[in-house]
Order: structure tokens, then sequence, then C-alpha cells
């Protein structure tokens, strides 16, 4: 039985994960001055760093870290596809991607240590969000570009326990691999894990009946409501973590088995919460723009990644025994981006999908709900005056090409919508193109 107060049983994986603060300060500080360092392989931060006059022996403090460059995406963008690499290619171990605003990957590159290093990371938060060496976990998620589903895996395997690697999707072969093989572990996306409780129950099965006794969720922000709904479908205890690609993937933060928020691994990770329009810090506990640096990576590193997530930190201490830093969910970002299903959506490129078919107009409105367990987008679109008058037998074929080219662009399923011309509210400043009612 785990103890009082905890989901699970309380249990550490690293003992860098107590440090005692000084301790870890001054780690923190060692690292700090390495990357400084490491970084001047890059020409971006190079020619940043020898324009302000900042090398290692100018890091005096953790203050000085705000002495630094910001990285931006648009940064990564302008050096793709691996202009951040501080390491000779041969190097390279592997290569991941995130979905951006024009529908081309980031790029960010891993060396054999940075592999390591982030199998470890993710196997301190599975451990304490309950997995055991004698676990099964089931993995949800997509492999590929993407990092969740290599990040997990091999995390897993880090603790020992058996991965079943069932990539996303095929709810119905989901199901059957459960009940063939038995995991104690789901991880996927929270909204996948309440359509696997719908897929069974449509099948006659108790989903509270499969074996599952743990579940660890990410890549699209969820709710409290919602854990208690996966936990009270499934019959387990759920765990949130947190982690983007541009940083290491998985392993930034995850919950302990007390769930009084996500433990960032500072031993590898600086974070800092700024106001995301003037760039200071923000009181403790308040929200702000999540700031990234990361210590360790070799490969990519990173000096101040603006994430654009919006979240609290705070200091007090855990019951867990941990002494870092914990952070709470991530709110919403600080631009426009959108997160369907795990995948990360722009409005340009809803709109780059638009222009590429003749035919419609540059006035659109992206309507997102989530009406079960998924999330569902509806685009209306204004077709040009000549088509909607004369044109009336195309209007099946121009809605299927537009939805085939969101798809292709922006990688998620929408449905189109083909409206009259001028029936989109227009804007004398910016437009209102998102309409989202998903209660986030």
């Amino acid at each position: 039985m785990p103890s009082t107060g905890f989901a699970s049983d309380n249990r550490i994986y690293d003992p860098a994960e107590t440090l005692p603060r000084p301790e870890l300060e001054a780690l923190q500080l060692e690292r700090l001055r390495a990357l400084v360092e490491r970084v001047a392989q890059v020409p971006f931060y190079r020619a940043h760093l020898g324009r302000h006059d900042i090398g290692p022996r100018g890091i005096r403090s953790l203050d000085d870290l705000r002495r630094l460059p910001f990285t931006t995406k648009a940064d990564l963008r302008q050096h793709q596809p691996l202009g951040f690499l501080a390491v000779p290619r041969a190097e390279v171990a592997r290569i991941h991607g995130s979905s951006g605003t024009t529908g081309r990957p980031t790029f960010v590159a891993y060396t054999a240590r940075d592999l390591q290093t982030w199998a470890g990371l993710c196997a301190r938060f599975l451990v304490a969000g309950g997995l055991r060496p004698e676990h099964t976990v089931q993995i949800a998620f997509g492999f590929g570009l993407f990092t969740g589903g290599f990040g997990l895996h091999y995390g897993v395997e880090r603790v020992g326990a058996a991965v079943i690697p069932a990539a996303s999707g095929n709810t119905r072969r989901q199901l059957d691999i459960m009940r063939e093989i038995n995991p104690e572990v789901l991880v996927c996306t929270p909204s996948y894990a309440l359509t696997i409780a719908d897929g069974a129950r449509e099948l006659g099965i108790d989903p509270r009946s499969l074996s599952l006794r743990f579940g660890h969720f990410g890549g699209e922000p969820w709710t409290e409501d919602m854990r208690r709904e996966i936990e009270d479908q499934l019959d387990i205890q759920a765990f949130n973590n947190y982690g983007l690609s541009e940083i290491i993937g998985p392993g930034v933060s995850g919950e302990c088995a007390a769930r009084t928020g996500m433990h960032i691994q500072e031993d590898h990770f600086l974070v800092e919460c700024l106001d995301p329009e003037t760039l200071e810090p923000v009181p403790e506990g308040e929200p702000g723009e999540l700031v990234i640096t990361t210590l360790t990576r070799e490969a990519w590193p990173m000096l101040r990644y603006r994430t654009r997530d919006i979240a609290r930190l705070w200091r007090d201490p855990c019951p867990c025994g941990r002494t870092t830093i914990r952070m709470s969910r991530v709110a919403g970002r600080s631009d426009d981006m959108l997160i369907i299903r795990g995948v990360n959506v722009f409005p340009s490129q809803i709109e780059e999908a638009l222009l590429r078919v003749e035919g419609t107009s540059p006035h659109y409105l992206i309507e997102v709900d989530r009406p079960g367990t998924l999330d569902r987008v509806r685009v209306q679109v204004e077709i040009r005056p000549e088509l909607f008058s004369d044109r009336m037998e195309r209007m099946p074929t121009l809605r299927d090409r537009i939805a085939r080219e969101i798809h292709a662009l922006a990688g998620i399923r929408a449905e189109v919508e083909l409206v009259e011309p001028r029936s989109i509210e227009r804007f004398a400043g910016k437009a209102k193109r998102v309409v989202d009612l998903r209660r986030l």
C-alpha cells in the first residue's frame, strides 16, 4: 500500500534528486560555466558571447545566467537544419524533430551520451510515478521524429521494466494487446487514455477490469478534472510529466508520488519563470513563461530557450524528499500555438494550407472543442464569390482538398466547412482566428 498522502510507493531513482540545495547549486554553477565554454562551438552563441565579452570566467554565480542570450524557435529555424550543433557531425547518434509554423520539423540532435542522459531523466519520473522493474509498459505514443515515444521507451528500459511499443492509434488493437499481455502501465496522451476507456466499453469490456495500475501522460494540456476522470474510468493512478524536443524531450520534469507539482531535474536544467512581455522574473508562485537552459546536453545545448509555455514555479519542501523546484501544469502558451491531440499546430499552418487551394480566400475561423475524449477541429473557410454562386457542384471536392492540405501541413484531421463570402467577422486590428472551446 502507498504511504499516507502518496498516490504510490514513494521511491527515488537517482540520489541526485535529493541533493542538498547548496550542493545542487554548486553543481549547477560548475555545469553552467562548462556550458558557456561548450556553446562557443555554435556560431549563434559565439557571436553573442563575443560581442558582450562573456566567457566561463565571467560566470561567477547563477545570477549571471541573466547575462546570457535568449534562444527562440525563430532562431532555431533561421539556422536550420543543424546550425546549433555543438559537436562534430560524426558524434551525432540520433536526430529528432518537432512540428512548427511552416510544417517543417525543427531538428534537434543527440550524442550517445545525450541519449543515456535522456533515458535516465525519464527513468526518474517513471519510478516516481510507480514504475517497477517487474512491470510491463504499453506505450501508445507515436514512434518517429516525435520525441515522446522513444524517450519513454528507453526510460522504461533503463528502469528494467518490459516495453510494449504499441505506437499510437488502432484502439481495438491496443485493447487486444492489453488483454493478452496484461501491462500494468500505460503511456500516451491523456485524451487517448479516455479513448481507450471508451473503446473498451464499446467492446463490452469494463475498462476498470484491465490490468493497468499506473499511467504516465503528456503531449497535451490536461486538467485535474481530466486526471480524476482517467483514474475513475481506468482505475489507475495518473501522473503528469513535461518536456519539449528543443530541450531534450520528456524528462525535464515529472510528478512524484505526492503529486504536488512536477519536479524539475535541476542538475540538468536551469529553469526561469519570466514575464513574457518584460522578460523579468515573476514572483515565486506566479504564472510566467518557462525559459530553460540545458546544463549537460552535448550535441544541442540551449541557452535560455523561450518555451512560450506558461506555468508556475515554487520551492517549498516536498514530502517525497526531493529537493528540486517544482512546476505546475502548463496553463497555456504565450503565443498562438494550439496543441491538438499532442500535435503542435499554428493558425499560420492552416492559413498556408488554405492558400494552396485555388478558390479559397484568406478569411477563416478555427474552432477547437472536445465533445468527447479527443480534440475536434472545425475550420470555416470563405470561398470566392464566383465559386459560391456558379460552381456549387465543386464544393465537396474543394472541401476535401482543403482537408488534405491541412493534414499534410499541420498533421491534424480537420472538419472543413465552406461558408459564404464575408460571413466571417473582420477586425480592424489583429484578426481573431481561433475559438478554443476546450476546458483546459
